[in-house]
């Protein structure tokens, strides 16, 4: 079943069953088995196989779980996933591309950002409610897509309203109207255009006008809803910005929204208004009782830098408020509570959380070992090779080599790499991580924006031009930087 069929069962019966409910709603992830999803990743991310199987097993787990019994399906919680690696590795992009596939609400946090609850920071229950947050307009935007075309046609209708009031009703109609058309040369020129008489057949003149485009240049007067916003700006410190956007949604609600006349476009007006349109057809109820539901049950929930909130060494002294006092903190969240947000209570006992860390400093074992019984299971994630860097340039679907062809043709300019050419590049890559601080791929976009630098600067001149990267050309422009290390520090 689709998820719009599972909208509509869920507006007919106002009360379904959970069972029914999960089920129906996790459904496109039935198509997925983790071999399509190992797949799908690899598409995107180079390596890191392991990291990609974990998640897979992760992701069709939860559609396996509302497959079984009521009483079991409670008892089945996810396993939740620490990844282990150098930065530049694709941990962060690893989640960000398994909730995209997945559908399903995700919102990445740095812990570092977070302290104790009773201390200046940002409360960890924060980040369920940006989950919900992230969900809400999630639905919203799948249900602006389903109500679009009723809108186009009640858009529609309104402006034939507003170029021929009273069309709807029965009498005579003018004779005629003035409308704009447009000649071979698409010149717009005023054209008197007669209308058969009775507002019924003239209405539906103008309608096939307004379809032909012919009436986009003629303004159109209108009221559309003016929604107040409470301008305020609350000082301190970083925590206050929820109470802040509370108070604002609150002083919003309070001030009833007000009508401001427009004059505008045909063209310009259709967007107000098609745009006023579907918020009227959305039913934000069930918005919310549709986000509140896929985020408890297919919410991920991906907290980097986990590495940073281990604890500090047993001659340190004072109060760890950022450190295992977070860990304190995000174990009830881990575990499963109810945290209230401002569009209900969420329960996150089926959220999936994974955690990513460098531990370059610190290790697995430093967390509480409470924090670690979270996290059943781990997966390490490998060092990038030459080789690596080389597929990273040429496989993905958003290789870099990519993206910047399709910058320079946008200045009608052409531009090819040889495969010596990026075997260079990956080869500096690697020395320079090797040398310096270890980046991992993020380094790639140092190197190429280095070494495409006089090429971005005059494309513009360039026009209808095919440039070629060779393996002399990145020599010329890098491998003098490369091997000077205290340039290479600086700028590379």
């Amino acid at each position: 079943m689709t998820r719009e069929a599972f909208d509509q069962s869920f507006s007919e019966e106002r009360e379904p069953r959970k069972e029914s409910r999960a089920t129906e709603q996790q459904s496109p992830l039935a198509t997925l088995t983790p071999h399509d999803i190992v797949r799908e990743l690899d598409h995107f991310i180079v390596a890191q196989d392991k990291a990609k199987r974990a998640v897979a097993v992760a992701l069709r787990n939860r559609w396996r779980r509302l497959q079984v019994e009521d009483h079991m399906r409670e008892e089945i919680t996810p396993k939740n996933i620490i990844m282990i690696g150098p930065t530049g590795v694709g941990k962060t992009e690893i989640s960000r591309r398994l909730a995209k596939l997945a559908g399903a609400p995700f919102v990445k946090v740095e812990a570092s950002k977070f302290t104790e609850v009773g201390y200046v920071g940002r409360d960890v229950e924060s980040i369920i409610r940006d989950l919900v947050e992230v969900s809400v307009n999630l639905v919203r935007e799948e249900q602006r897509e389903r109500v679009s075309e009723e809108a186009e046609k009640e858009t529609e209708e309104r402006i034939l309203d507003l170029l021929l009031p009273g069309s709807r009703d029965e009498g005579d109609s003018p004779a005629s109207l003035s409308v704009f058309l447009q000649d071979e040369q698409g010149q717009a020129h005023e054209e008197t255009v007669p209308f058969p008489q009775g507002r019924a057949k003239t209405r539906e003149k103008l309608r096939s006008l307004l379809r032909a485009g012919k009436l986009e240049s003629r303004e159109v007067e209108f009221e559309v809803t003016k929604q107040t916003v409470a301008h305020m700006q609350m000082l301190g410190p970083q925590g206050l910005s929820e109470i802040e956007g509370q108070i604002k949604d609150m002083f919003s609600n309070m001030v009833p929204p007000r009508k401001e006349k427009k004059r505008l476009p045909v063209s310009a007006a259709r967007k107000l208004l098609q745009q006023e349109s579907e918020e009227d057809l959305i039913d934000e109820e069930k918005v919310v009782e549709l986000a509140l539901v896929r985020a408890q049950e297919s919410g991920i929930v991906f907290i980097d830098e986990i590495d940073k909130v281990c604890g500090q060494s047993a001659n340190q002294k004072g109060p760890d408020v950022s450190r295992e006092g977070v860990q304190r903190d995000l174990l009830p969240l881990v575990e499963g509570c109810s945290v209230s947000t401002k569009y209900g209570t969420i329960v996150t006992d089926h959220v999936l959380f994974i955690a990513s860390g460098a531990f370059h400093i610190s290790k697995p074992s430093d967390l509480m070992p409470e924090f670690q019984g979270r996290f059943p299971i781990r997966v390490e994630l490998e060092s990038l090779t030459p080789e690596h860097f080389h597929r990273i340039l040429t496989e993905p679907r958003n290789a870099l080599t990519k993206q910047y062809s399709a910058l320079m043709a946008t200045e009608d300019v052409s531009l090819d790499f040889t495969d010596e050419s990026l075997r260079e590049l990956a080869q500096l890559t690697a020395e320079v991580n090797s040398r310096t601080e270890n980046i991992g791929a993020r380094r790639l976009y140092t190197i190429l924006e280095k070494l495409l630098e006089d090429l971005s600067f005059s494309a513009d001149q360039m026009s209808g031009s095919k440039v070629t990267i060779d393996l002399e050309y990145v020599r010329e422009k890098l491998s003098d930087l490369v091997q000077d290390r205290d340039l290479s520090k600086y700028i590379l």
